[in-house]
C-alpha cells in the first residue's frame, strides 16, 4: 500500500504530526503504532504517582487547548485521556494502524520512496516521520547475577500492577524523575525500602495544587484567560534559559532553594550529606517533589549512596560493598535516550542504518533531518531536548517544519517525483554550532554525568536556546540546505 506519509508512533509527536497533516488537507497517511492504543510514554508509564513535571497548560498542544485540567501538574491518566481526546477531535483514529511495530524502513533510490515493513503489512511512503520519542524503550543496566535473582524484577515504565509490594523488602535502583514519584507512593506499603542512589539529584519544591472550578470555568468561557496562563508559564521558562545555556554560575540561588527544601525534611546531617549533589544544579534534570525527602527520612528506608554492582541470590551488593536483602527490585533507570533504538531498523540511501551513521552521536539538521536519509523527519530528534520547559513547544515547532517540508516537496512537482536530502555540509555546520553553544552550558560544564551526554561526552540531546528561537529556526525549510533528488 502506498501513502504520502508514514508516521511512526502515536504519542504526542505522532499524533501532533497526524493532526498537522490533516489541518494541511493531507489525508493520505498512516500512523504505525506498535501498541494497542495511543499515548506513547503516557500509555506505558503507569507507575504509582506518575505525573508530568511541566504545568498542564503548557504541556499540551496550542491548537488543542484543554480548559479542564484538574491540577497544575496533571497525572498520567489525565494526560493519556487528553491524547485520546486529541485523536478523536482531529479524526485521527481511521489513520492509525495499531499492533503495527515497524520492523524496518528502507529508502529506495530508484523509486524515491521509503519501504516500511511493519507487523501489520508493508507500506511505501514518499515521506516518513519518525515520532518514536526518546522515552519509549526502558534501559535496564547489565548487572551480574540479575538473571539469578529469585525475587520479582520490573522497570518502572513497565509497572507490574498484578504484583503486590505490601510487606515486601523492595530495592529501588535509580533516583531520577520516575523514582521520585513512585517511591513516596510505595513507601507506604513496603516492609523495607532500599534506594540505590548513584548520583544525588537536585530536588526543588513542586508548586502543585488543584485548579479550582472557577478557574476552569473562566478558561472554558473566556479562552483568553487560558492563553494568558500558558503565555505566563512559557515566558517564565524562557527567561531561565540564559542561566542554563550561558551563565551556569547564575544557578547558585537555585541550589540554595534545593538545600532548604532538603533541610525541611531531612534532619539527620549524615543523610543530608549523602543526598546533597556535588554538581551544579541543572547539569542533570532538575526534579520537582514535595514528598521525596520525607519518604527517604522514614525509619524503614535506607539510602545507599552507590550504584548496584552485583547480585548474589537475594543479596544486592553496592559498588562500595554494602549488602542488602531484597524480595523485589524496581529499576527506575530511565530510557535509551541517546541511541534511539529504532535507528538500527532505518536504512538510508548509502546502505547504512541510522544507528551506524550515528555511532559517534546523533546529528540532525535543525533537529529534524539527517544526511543520507531523504524525506525522513524525526520529531524530537538530535539536540531538541529541553532542561527547563515543555517538549510540546519543540514538537509544535518541528510540526511547522514538517508542514513547510511538505509544501516545498509539492512545489518541486508531482508528489512522489522528487525528494529532499539534507546536505552534509549543512548538517555539519548546524552540529558545529550546537556543540559550540553547548560547550559553555551547565549541561556540559556542570560537573555531572547525565543522560544528556553520550558515551563520548558529546551532547547530542539538548537544545541550547529558547523555545522561541527554535520555533524561528524551524519555521521554514531552507532549500539551499538540501539536495533535490529527482527521477532519472
Amino acid at each position: 500500500m502506498h501513502v504520502r506519509v508514514a508516521v511512526i508512533g502515536a504519542g504526542f509527536g505522532g499524533l501532533g504530526a497526524a493532526a498537522r497533516l490533516r489541518r494541511m488537507g493531507i489525508t493520505d497517511f498512516v500512523v504505525l503504532e506498535r501498541a494497542e492504543s495511543v499515548g506513547g510514554a503516557w500509555r506505558d508509564n503507569t507507575y504509582p504517582g506518575c505525573a508530568c513535571d511541566v504545568p498542564s497548560h503548557l504541556y499540551s498542544f496550542s491548537f488543542a487547548p484543554n480548559a479542564r485540567w484538574p491540577r497544575n501538574f496533571s497525572g498520567q491518566p489525565h494526560i493519556r485521556a487528553y491524547l485520546e481526546w486529541v485523536t478523536d477531535t482531529f479524526g485521527l483514529r481511521p489513520h492509525i494502524r495499531f499492533n503495527s511495530e515497524v520492523e524496518s524502513a528502507r529508502w529506495d533510490d530508484e523509486e524515491l520512496h521509503w519501504v516500511v515493513e511493519s507487523a501489520s503489512g508493508t507500506y511505501t511512503a514518499d515521506v516518513v516521520v519518525s515520532a518514536c520519542g526518546p522515552l519509549s524503550d526502558p534501559r535496564l543496566p547489565d548487572i551480574p547475577g540479575l538473571d539469578q535473582f529469585p525475587g520479582h524484577v520490573f522497570h518502572s515504565a513497565r509497572w507490574d500492577h498484578d504484583y503486590s509490594l505490601r510487606g515486601k523488602r523492595v530495592a529501588v535502583v535509580g533516583t531520577g524523575a520516575s523514582a521520585i514519584q513512585f517511591v513516596p507512593e510505595i513507601v507506604k506499603e513496603v516492609e523495607h525500602l532500599t534506594v540505590f542512589q548513584r548520583t544525588a539529584p537536585w530536588v526543588l519544591p513542586r508548586a502543585d495544587r488543584k485548579i479550582t472550578g472557577v478557574e476552569r470555568w473562566l478558561h472554558d468561557k473566556l479562552p483568553v484567560t487560558r492563553t494568558m496562563r500558558r503565555q505566563v508559564l512559557w515566558g517564565l521558562r524562557e527567561l531561565q534559559v540564559g542561566a542554563f545555556a550561558k551563565r551556569p554560575d547564575l544557578m547558585r540561588p537555585v541550589e540554595v532553594v534545593g538545600k532548604l527544601n532538603m533541610r525541611r525534611a531531612i534532619k539527620d546531617p549524615a543523610l543530608r550529606r549523602r543526598l546533597t549533589p556535588d554538581y551544579r544544579v541543572g547539569c542533570k534534570r532538575i526534579l520537582l517533589s514535595n514528598d521525596w525527602y520525607p519518604a527517604l527520612a522514614r525509619p524503614h528506608v535506607d539510602v545507599v549512596d552507590a550504584g548496584l554492582r552485583e547480585i548474589r541470590g537475594s543479596t544486592l551488593i553496592s559498588a562500595d560493598g554494602r549488602e542488602t536483602e531484597a524480595d523485589v527490585i524496581v529499576f527506575g533507570t530511565g530510557f535509551q535516550v541517546t541511541d534511539m533504538p529504532i535507528a538500527s531498523r532505518v536504512k538510508g540511501s548509502r546502505g547504512t542504518t541510522l544507528a551506524e551513521e550515528w555511532q559517534g552521536g546523533m546529528v540532525g539538521l535543525r533537529g529534524t533531518t539527517t544526511t543520507g536519509f531523504p524525506n525522513l523527519l524525526t520529531i524530537i530528534g538530535p539536540n531538541t531536548g529541553l532542561g527547563n520547559s515543555s517538549m510540546i513547544l519543540i514538537i509544535e515547532a518541528q510540526l511547522n517544519y514538517l508542514a513547510d517540508f511538505m509544501t516545498k516537496l509539492d512545489s518541486l512537482g508531482e508528489p512522489g517525483r522528487a525528494a529532499l536530502a539534507a546536505r552534509p555540509e549543512a548538517v555539519s555546520a548546524w552540529d558545529d554550532e550546537m556543540q559550540r553553544r553547548l560547550s559553555r552550558s551547565v549541561w556540559n560544564t556542570g560537573g555531572c554525568d547525565s543522560w544528556y551526554l553520550g558515551p563520548n561526552g558529546r551532547n547530542s540531546t539538548v537544545w541550547p536556546g529558547t523555545t522561541g528561537e527554535f520555533r524561528r529556526v524551524t519555521q521554514n525549510v531552507e532549500l539551499n540546505e538540501y539536495e533535490v533528488l529527482r527521477h532519472a
